[in-house]
């Protein structure tokens, strides 16, 4: 069972779930439902009044972050071979094996060193494909105040996922 967030919240379950199944997982986890549910609701970013349209989010994050990515390389001695924007529904960021580089677009409404933050992880990952301790302390080496933003993703990074540009809106 997951809480997807959103305006207003779905509740997903298993598709073949039964009806007993679903009121018991319901019932059995009431008090971590409620404070889901209640996290959707406080929206405190205000996302729900901005009008910024997916492909004016797409060219937007493109160009931070190709600026960002690239000054960063650089200081790094790295290469990455592509850089892409996607519409992820639970990641910010990813480096594969290959060296190409994909961001979600929605990163350009959280503040900068958020998005500065993932682009350095990423990028670090073109040093350290993995997520162990040398990879860590080379991320802290960049940005030493990385947890604040990792922090912040981690409090607010629903509120930017559940963004609904305003043609979805209509839909």
């Amino acid at each position: 069972m997951v809480v997807r967030y959103g305006f207003p919240p779905e509740l997903v379950v298993r598709p073949r779930a039964s009806e007993a199944d679903i009121e018991h997982a319901i019932t059995t986890n009431r008090e971590w439902l409620a404070r889901q549910l209640a996290k959707s609701a406080s929206s405190r970013l205000g996302l729900d009044r901005l009008t910024l349209t997916e492909a004016q989010g797409r060219r937007e994050a493109h160009a931070r972050i190709g600026l960002l990515a690239q000054s960063e390389a650089v200081a790094l001695g790295v290469t990455y071979t592509r850089l892409t924007m996607r519409d992820q529904r639970s990641r910010w960021g990813s480096c594969s094996s290959k060296g190409t580089l994909s961001f979600n677009w929605r990163l350009v409404l959280a503040p900068h060193d958020v998005l500065d933050y993932v682009v350095v992880h990423e990028i670090c990952h073109l040093v350290e494909l993995n997520h162990g301790a040398e990879f860590w302390a080379l991320v802290a080496r960049r940005r030493p105040g990385y947890r604040e933003s990792k922090a912040w993703l981690d409090e607010h990074g629903w509120e930017i996922l559940a963004y609904r540009p305003p043609e979805a809106r209509a839909a």
